[in-house]
């Protein structure tokens, strides 16, 4: 038997692999997630760019439109984790689903009859967004009740896989049909992506074993309050919240300065620059097949410190690129690989890290207030950068925010995660506590 801090035998990891993928449950979950995110990096391609290249839209409103499509994390990530607690994490994905689907084919329907203005497309945003904070935590708790707990990084690795595999799709996709057909086109595309994953998904079967409901629950502030508490008094997950937190902030204000830049600075159209921004896809699904193996050999501590100082640090080249295309596309192509690959390194690993010492019944209040601590800054990030863009330049705004995003590896070093060690933290007691019943 291997010990608990090395990586199994080969043998053993394919056998686990096989096995997970003979569920039929967890196959429907990674289909419907694959397409799901397809639908999501396609829109979040598709509606800044009809607001700049068709709207012409200045960087305060790029910056305000993302902000708003952003802002649902800070208002709802709470009262959703809570909520995903109590149910079965089917049904609020396949609801999710079905209202962005509705959402993006309004959108489409109103752009053909000529109606897709700027207004409406924050509508639209802050709806996809809203939408999406509710189907982002059910996923994540999904995986803890479909698959066993030392299948975790093998299931996570699989799901940002595909995550990753839309990240090559989505945007190039997206820009695409911005620039060669039309807005209304890109947003019907997105729609039908929604759809699919929600045809997927509600086929899942297995009854969850959702955690026990006492006979009197507590009211829904104090299940979040719990939830607070618990991410708070763990080390763990609160450097994991600050790390998120740092690096949200400051990728968010990069992406909003990168959507002005490159068209505008570099002459870059639509389509090209959705290709440069997929290339995060390729370098993210090495990183997922890297986060199986990785922290088993050289450790968790060792892998996400130099993952996050190289994929966050390469943005730093972005500002000071000039010239023609021929030589700006290569290195803005080479410099979102590295960045997808690192960057899939250190979601993969925290992702692990975070489920196996959260216990069972507070999975979605967890998830849900990390997202809220971390992503909740993102729509103050897409501000920062527009009104920095407007202020000082583009290019000066992108080396600025692109240095911030340096403090997320500096958190880590100064906290557990930064730690040597192979192995995942040991389950706490309260998992083997928690009851359970299926629904």
């Amino acid at each position: 038997m291997p010990s608990a801090s090395s990586p199994p035998p080969s043998s053993s990891v394919s056998g686990a692999s096989s096995k997970l993928w003979r569920d039929r449950d967890f196959r429907r979950l990674w289909a419907g997630q694959t397409v799901s995110q397809l639908g999501e990096h396609t829109s979040l391609m598709v509606l800044p760019l009809f607001a700049v290249l068709t709207l012409h839209a200045g960087a305060g409103q790029l910056g305000a439109l993302r902000a708003v499509g952003q802002a649902p994390i800070l208002l709802l990530s709470l009262f959703v984790g809570a909520w995903v607690d109590r149910w079965r994490t089917r049904t609020p994905m396949v609801l999710a689903d079905a209202g962005r689907a509705l959402a993006l084919g309004a959108a489409a329907v109103a752009g053909l009859l000529g109606g897709l203005g700027l207004p409406a497309l924050f509508v639209v945003a802050f709806a996809v967004g809203a939408l999406s904070v509710f189907f982002d935590v059910a996923y994540q708790a999904s995986l803890v009740r479909l698959v066993a707990r030392d299948q975790l990084v093998r299931g996570n690795s699989a799901l940002e896989g595909s995550r990753s595999a839309a990240q090559i799709g989505g945007p190039a996709l997206g820009g695409a049909l911005v620039t060669t057909l039309s807005a209304p086109i890109a947003a019907a595309t997105g729609a039908l992506f929604f759809a699919l994953s929600f045809l997927s998904i509600r086929r899942i079967g297995r009854r969850e074993s959702v955690p026990k409901r006492p006979a009197h629950p507590p009211r829904l502030r104090r299940h979040i309050h719990e939830g607070l508490r618990f991410v708070a008094g763990d080390a763990t997950l609160r450097a994991v919240c600050l790390a998120s937190a740092a690096f949200q902030f400051f990728f968010s204000a990069v992406t909003t300065g990168c959507l002005l830049f490159l068209p505008r600075e570099l002459r870059l159209p639509g389509t090209v620059v959705g290709l440069t921004l997929a290339a995060t896809g390729p370098g993210a699904l090495l990183g997922s097949l890297l986060a199986a193996r990785l922290p088993g050999r050289f450790g968790r501590g060792a892998v996400l410190l130099s993952a996050a100082t190289l994929g966050d640090g390469a943005f730093l080249l972005v500002p000071a690129l000039h010239g023609s295309p021929a030589v700006t596309v290569p290195a803005l192509l080479a410099v979102n690989v590295v960045f997808g690959t690192c960057g899939q390194l250190v979601n993969v690993t925290i992702m692990a890290v975070r489920q196996t010492v959260t216990p069972d019944g507070m999975q979605g209040r967890a998830a849900a207030t990390i997202n809220f601590v971390g992503m909740g800054l993102a729509p103050l990030g897409s501000l920062l950068g527009g009104l920095l863009a407007d202020a000082w330049g583009t290019r000066a705004g992108l080396l600025v925010t692109a240095a911030g995003m340096l403090l997320s590896p500096a958190v880590m070093a100064l906290s557990p995660l930064g730690r040597p060690g192979r192995a995942l933290p040991a389950p706490p007691d309260a998992c083997a506590a928690t009851g359970a019943h299926d629904r």
